[in-house]
């Protein structure tokens, strides 16, 4: 019980973003630093008033110290030097952590265990044509044919995928890992619904497409950014709505496909220049265009109306909570919530 008790502090205390000084400084030096490390270190443990204190501290309850781990922090890794600080990056590796654990106990009790499964056989990339094949190859094993995709977030949470959407900072926009064999992709909720659905493609790209070793970050960044792209806008489609060859593109043309298929203008004159569709003087001569106006927001370039959220999680606890596989309690708990606050928005829903 020790050990686990000082691990999840630890945990909870990252998750909040705070040293230990920090959690010192917001128990009003009630207990200090020197205290938390012990605890920390399993030199000693905390009385009942103490845990109380730390759980109100760390806006936690009492239970969560208590709960044995079942994800391994050591499998997510954030694949670059990122712009976050380490406390940004420990906060977002924790609560994903804990909503991974929550998840999973859920699905556990509902009797959801179906393993993932890469959907693609041969997932290995070596170049944009093999973007191209694995895009529409993944497409028609998940039968989406070659319409939009209303909803990429459920989308990939029907197919396995648990999809944590998290309100942090602006200088974050997603990760993926695969954790215990469970594929998870965060999303940064604020982001509006065009950089929400290719972000959650790219990740998937790190998920499913397999690169040599060697290969060089920015490339599998960029081979990543291509898949997206052509997940959401396949090749024929493309081709559909602009041709096969192109002096220019209009930009009401663009706006038109942006709010249709729900992906950027920017992207789709990138991958205007991957498919050879415009030439590579045009592709550079936009993006100079779009940096020099600063227009990289696409201010007045239309607007897509469809929405991206990732629903199954909450879906799954009102019904377990209906069917009474789980207590009200439980569901609030699974939720993170008060019982109050939960039973209102139970009752609302039924």
């Amino acid at each position: 019980m020790k050990q686990i008790f000082t691990y999840r502090l630890r945990s909870a205390r990252k998750m909040a973003g705070l040293s230990q000084q920090d959690l010192a400084d917001r128990l009003g030096n009630v207990i200090t630093k020197q205290a938390i490390s012990k605890y920390e270190k399993g030199e000693m443990l905390p009385d009942s008033g103490i845990l109380l204190k730390l759980a109100e501290a760390l806006n936690i309850k009492t239970d969560y110290f208590f709960r044995q781990p079942v994800v391994n922090l050591s499998e997510m890794e954030f694949r670059k030097k990122s712009r976050l600080s380490t406390k940004e990056e420990n906060s977002i590796k924790e609560k994903t952590i804990d909503f991974l654990e929550r998840y999973l106990e859920l699905e556990n009790l509902l009797g959801l265990d179906e393993p993932f499964k890469i959907p693609v056989k041969e997932n290995i990339v070596s170049s944009r044509e093999d973007i191209e094949r694995i895009s529409i190859e993944l497409r028609n094993s998940w039968e989406l044919g070659l319409n939009p995709i209303p909803n990429v977030l459920e989308m990939l949470e029907d197919r396995g995928v648990k999809i944590f959407e998290l309100g942090t900072s602006d200088k974050f926009d997603g990760f993926s890992s695969m954790v215990n064999s469970v594929p998870v992709i965060v999303i940064n909720k604020r982001m509006d619904p065009i950089r929400k659905r290719f972000t959650a493609l790219h990740e998937l790209g790190h998920l499913i497409l397999r690169f040599d070793q060697s290969e060089e970050h920015k490339i599998r960044e960029k081979l990543c950014h291509s898949f997206a792209g052509a997940f959401l806008i396949p090749r024929p489609v493309f081709y559909r709505e602009f041709g096969e060859h192109r002096s220019s593109i209009s930009l009401p043309e663009l706006i038109g496909v942006k709010e249709y298929f729900g992906i950027s203008v920017q992207a789709l004159v990138m991958r205007a220049g991957i498919l050879n569709v415009i030439s590579e003087s045009r592709l550079t001569a936009f993006f100079k265009y779009v940096r020099m106006n600063r227009l990289q927001g696409e201010t007045g370039w239309g607007e897509y109306t469809g929405k991206e959220e990732s629903n199954r999680f909450h879906q799954l606890v009102f019904h377990a909570a209906s069917e009474e596989i789980i207590s009200i309690s439980k569901a609030a708990e699974l939720e993170n919530e008060t019982i109050k606050k939960f039973r209102e928005s139970f009752e609302r829903a039924s």
